[in-house]
């Protein structure tokens, strides 16, 4: 609600009238399947209350105005002359447009105040956010029908071929489809995607999904990345699959022997991670906690073990949040190298984990963690107006 009254207030005070629209769209935090994505596995992720606002009204030529509150600054551009200029923020908005219009959507101009509190560089996708933002800002404008899985394969297409950045569709897909309440089952080969329920503690209580930022960030992340792709496609082309989603754990168990070390760890953290993704997805359908937090946890050791992508601050903080009261599960999210990790926490006793985390992190570290206790969200949607 904060933001949406900031944007609001600036959109007011720059344009003399109310804001006709405004829209939002959220970041995300994946609970558990993590680099499972480009093995055309399964992820969960879902949307959190943090993300990008935008308060605007349309105009009657094809320009796009918009001022960024967090970056002080104004984009302007033509619908009917796209140039990228290969660097800012406004280049996310322009490959929306790009990319829309490349799929024949018309599109028209419009004018508006944005701002957003996904902190940047967490690995909370603030860019998806800003992406999904501006499609649903483009749909109601232009009045062409909202498809959330389409405006989230445009947005991908936008990231990847305008702004430069080879991501998977999970990001762009939560903040498109995601529902308040529920994390997202997503196969990442065929889009099919399943709202899933957080799930209620044994006692009735709600249960909180806590981000725990180690302030660490990743170095080197595109090497190595590259690298355990390279891993996962030669142990693909081993069990003769197009992708390691195709290979059962008995028939990894039968004959992952002639694999090479390394590749064979790094396949087992994918085929192991994919069912531990789908039976988390059924925890949270039986409403267990504690055993979508004894997935999470295993998730982080295979992640840590096979698929060697924690650093020290992730596997510090993941151990104290295990060791807290009230917490279900724990693991590193995201790419991995640095960045965050996410806990599974009870309702009543976040207040508690929180002190006892952030002050044990910093003993052990002498950093201060971020930490945001988050709720399950809607996706990309249209504040009503009174």
């Amino acid at each position: 609600m904060e933001l949406q009254q900031t944007v609001t207030a600036a959109f007011s005070e720059k344009f003399n009238t109310h804001p006709p629209l405004i829209v939002q769209a959220p970041g995300r935090v994946n609970l558990i399947g993590e680099h499972t994505d480009y093995n055309d596995g399964f992820v969960l992720p879902m949307a959190i209350d943090r993300g990008i606002w935008l308060a605007l009204r349309p105009r009657e030529d094809d320009q796009v105005v918009v001022h960024s509150l967090d970056f002080e600054e104004t984009a302007v551009f033509p619908l009917t002359a796209l140039q990228n200029s290969k660097s800012g923020w406004s280049e996310y908005l322009k490959g929306v447009a790009w990319a829309l219009q490349e799929a024949g959507y018309p599109l028209r101009g419009w004018e508006g105040v944005m701002a957003g509190n996904v902190p940047k560089g967490a690995g909370l996708s603030s860019s998806a956010a800003l992406e999904l933002a501006t499609a649903r800002a483009f749909q109601q404008v232009s009045g062409f029908a909202w498809d959330a899985a389409q405006m989230a394969k445009l947005s991908q297409r936008a990231e990847n071929k305008w702004v430069g950045v080879n991501c998977g569709i999970m990001d762009q897909m939560i903040s498109a489809a995601g529902e308040a309440g529920h994390a997202l089952l997503i196969d990442c080969r065929s889009l099919d995607t399943q709202l899933v329920p957080l799930p209620p503690a044994l006692d009735g209580s709600g249960t909180a999904v806590v981000i725990l930022d180690t302030t660490t960030r990743r170095g080197l992340v595109d090497s190595a990345y590259n690298e355990r792709r390279q891993q996962c496609e030669e142990a693909a082309a081993y069990f003769g699959v197009p992708a390691l989603r195709d290979v059962s754990i008995s028939t990894f168990l039968a004959e992952a022997d002639g694999l090479a070390e390394l590749p064979r760890r790094r396949a087992q953290h994918i085929i192991t991670e994919n069912l531990r993704t789908l039976n988390a997805a059924k925890a949270m359908q039986n409403a267990d906690a504690a055993l979508l937090g004894q997935l999470m946890n295993e998730s982080h050791a295979s992640l840590r073990d096979d698929f060697e992508v924690t650093n020290d601050a992730l596997n510090v903080i993941v151990d104290i949040a295990q060791g807290q009261d009230g917490c279900f599960g724990a693991r590193m999210t995201g790419a991995g190298f640095g960045g965050c990790a996410v806990a599974l926490v009870h309702e009543a006793k976040v207040d508690g984990f929180v002190t006892a985390v952030t002050h044990q992190y910093h003993q052990q570290t002498s950093l201060t963690p971020n930490v945001y206790v988050c709720q399950p969200s809607a996706g990309a949607s249209v504040i009503p107006q009174n």
